[in-house]
């Protein structure tokens, strides 16, 4: 099964990480990576840039409202994440323990991530995107 471990962080964790040294959160990070390719469960991994490098697409009005970053309002921001493949959600959360936060501020979010065997395979979406992933290699 798929799992998506998404890391969070509120403002003033990610104030915590201002004074960590990049070389050594690589080194961190690059370890746990390793950890998880060793495990032969490392599906993708990715850190996002800064928030006041985004945007928001408000769909409540229309037309749809967009607003630059950073986002005032938010007390989590999505920070990165993991996709692995694991036998169970209990493993999934086991590997999430192990991510390199930690602290006040930090979180990890953990979603189980639908394979297309999930959806109705008459639909001809489904079909299109089945046709797709097995031409890509992804099935």
């Amino acid at each position: 099964m798929k799992y998506m471990l998404i890391m969070r962080a509120t403002d003033e964790g990610y104030a915590s990480m201002a004074n960590t040294d990049f070389n050594e959160m690589l080194e961190t990070v690059g370890k746990f990576n390793e950890e998880l390719i060793r495990a032969g469960v490392l599906l993708a991994a990715e850190g996002l840039a800064d928030a006041s490098e985004g945007v928001v697409v408000d769909f409540s009005a229309e037309p749809p409202v967009v607003t630059d970053g950073p986002y005032g309002e938010t007390k989590e921001l999505f920070g990165g994440f993991y996709l692995i493949n694991v036998a169970s959600k209990e493993e999934a959360v086991e590997w999430a323990k192990r991510l390199p936060i930690s602290g006040p501020g930090f979180k990890a979010e953990i979603r189980r991530v639908p394979t297309i065997d999930e959806f109705p395979q008459d639909n001809e979406f489904i079909k299109k995107e089945r046709a797709w992933r097995e031409a890509t290699g992804q099935l």
